[in-house]
């Protein structure tokens, strides 16, 4: 199971800049991510689609809006 999961919709702003994030927080420590989209999962759609993009780590919640690098690093330390 990925440790990062980025759950994002097409056409957000906030979800690219939150995938640079992510792709370069889990590049830099050898942690695997996975990208889901509210578009392609109901279930996802209804629990986050006011907070998207959202942060997942481990499966709990992280963060949602934007994506603290610093905090993702510790989350992941």
């Amino acid at each position: 199971m990925p440790r990062i999961t980025l759950i994002t919709r097409q056409g957000c702003h906030l979800c690219d800049d939150a995938r640079a994030v992510v792709s370069r927080v889990a590049d830099d420590l050898g942690v695997t991510w996975q990208e889901r989209s509210i578009d392609d999962d109901e279930a996802l759609r209804e629990q986050y689609w006011e907070q998207i993009p959202v942060t997942l780590v481990d499966g709990a919640p992280h963060d949602f809006w934007r994506v603290s690098e610093d905090r993702l690093r510790t989350a992941l330390a």
